[in-house]
């Protein structure tokens, strides 16, 4: 029986400067979690033939498939502002992944062992964080936005230390790459420009080709990596997805989610929410999500300045311009987002206060993001909320807009495309971790079928779909390293 793996390793060609020789460090007592059937499905490999105990071998790194050559990457990265040499400190790439449609795929563990990158930590993962990664990963798939994606957990049958004794875990990641803005940021402070300029061939060849005969390789990717991560933040502002921990070392350059830690879904809505422990000031705050996204490719541009013009300073003029323009992007882009999510079609320019309206009375009311959406889809939430004089008021006006362009229901079409019904709710998955952690693995299933399916009003899911009561405790997420 042959799984179908097909690795070609193009990655761990590049030079030493780019990564560490290392393989996973064996597992006591490996113990299959779980086994995404539908990734692996899509990604042409079939395990059906296999059982538990050596597919427990395969994604613990006790047993690797052949073709791999495992790494630990190098890349450096600014965390909350600071900047760090960074690498693979409890990750290790075990190759790239050809599936049938000639499409290339990092297969990477997380939590195999120490490397060279460790920097003093045990080079180890927790069990709670990694299926949270598996949830969290798997749910921002079903919502349509791109993201890295997880094939399989699991359990190490050893404990790592963290506040308390915990279940060690090795999770299996998928990513069309691990190159990132910190990626860039390593290469650079090593001030070879040969690294450099092999760093940008290599991105291109891999993930935008149509630029390989550009004048000017380094601004066009510098122009098509922010138009990416612009429309990837717009899609987590859309569905209420706040990452947690923005740091240059988790934004991809292919416009991937990536770094499941301290993450989570706004109930109530905010612009302030912040979930992460570790965010005392708001720095990766809900609102703060796009500036953020616009100072991590700052840095992006900063790295690229000496291939973009020989003269230092017209480099830096035209790379300012450039990112400089990021905010009327998203700005744009935003709007007709806060449209779509209305059912608004065409333009009328009393749109942005229309939905400013909306937004503030959501504030001021602690109005639920994802359910208020749903409510004026037609879901009968039953709450008193919804019957307040200052929200039928606002109704009244977006039924008039709806009417502007509209002259059927294609405006509800439109808003079950970008509402969804369902998003992981804070307690559901504390729920489903807490059961897994004592082996019970029925909570996680049922939510993450709930969640598969986001943008259809199923059946029965009212208890998915309650926000957690608002509370004296803040609800917090921990990064799990």
């Amino acid at each position: 029986m042959t799984i179908g793996w097909h690795f070609d390793n193009s990655y761990s060609k590049l030079s030493k400067t780019f990564k560490e020789d290392i393989k996973p460090t064996p597992v006591h007592e490996p113990e299959l979690v779980i086994l995404n059937e539908e990734l692996a499905k899509n990604l042409n490999l079939n395990f059906s033939g296999i059982d538990k105990k050596k597919l427990a071998e395969i994604f613990s790194g006790n047993s690797l498939p052949d073709g791999t050559n495992s790494i630990a990457q190098a890349y450096a990265g600014h965390q909350f502002g600071h900047f760090t040499m960074l690498g693979d400190g409890r990750a290790v790439l075990l190759g790239e992944h050809i599936d049938n449609k000639n499409q290339r795929f990092d297969i990477q563990f997380k939590g195999s062992g120490r490397t060279s990158f460790s920097r003093g930590g045990d080079g180890r993962a927790a069990l709670g964080p990694m299926l949270r990664e598996y949830i969290i990963s798997e749910a921002i798939n079903a919502l349509n936005i791109p993201t890295t994606r997880s094939l399989a957990v699991v359990k190490t049958g050893e404990k790592v230390v963290r506040e308390n004794l915990l279940n060690g875990a090795i999770l299996t990641r998928v990513a069309s790459s691990h190159i990132r803005v910190g990626t860039f940021q390593y290469i650079a402070a090593t001030q070879n420009l040969e690294d450099l300029n092999t760093l940008v061939d290599y991105t291109i060849d891999r993930h935008y080709p149509e630029i390989k005969s550009s004048k000017n390789k380094a601004l066009d990717l510098l122009s098509l990596v922010m138009e990416k991560q612009c429309q990837l933040v717009i899609n987590w502002m859309r569905v209420g997805f706040i990452h947690g921990v923005m740091n240059t070392d988790n934004m991809t350059i292919s416009g991937e989610t990536i770094d499941y830690g301290p993450c989570a879904f706004m109930d109530q809505y905010d612009p302030k929410t912040v979930f992460s422990s570790i965010d005392k000031f708001g720095r990766y705050a809900f609102s703060n999500q796009p500036p953020i996204t616009k100072w991590n490719l700052a840095r992006f541009a900063e790295c690229l300045i000496p291939l973009i013009d020989k003269d230092e300073d017209a480099a830096i003029k035209i790379a300012t311009n450039l990112i400089d323009n990021f905010q009327n992007i998203y700005e744009e882009k935003w709007l007709n987002m806060m449209r779509d999510k209305l059912g608004l079609f065409g333009e009328d320019k009393d749109d942005l206060t229309l939905i400013n309206k909306l937004l503030d009375w959501m504030k001021n009311n602690n109005a639920d993001y994802t359910n208020t959406f749903c409510y004026l889809m037609g879901v009968d939430f039953d709450d008193e909320i919804y019957k307040n004089e200052g929200f039928k008021s606002w109704i009244n006006e977006w039924q008039k807009r709806v009417k502007l362009n509209n002259s059927s229901d294609t405006y509800l079409e439109l808003m079950k495309k970008n509402n969804p019904f369902i998003i992981p709710r804070n307690q559901k998955v504390e729920e489903a971790l807490a059961d897994a952690d004592k082996g019970n693995l029925e909570t996680m299933n049922k939510l993450l079928k709930v969640l598969s399916n986001p943008y259809s009003d199923q059946k029965n899911i009212i208890e998915f779909q309650k926000p957690a009561p608002i509370g004296n405790e803040k609800y917090q997420t921990f990064c799990g390293t």
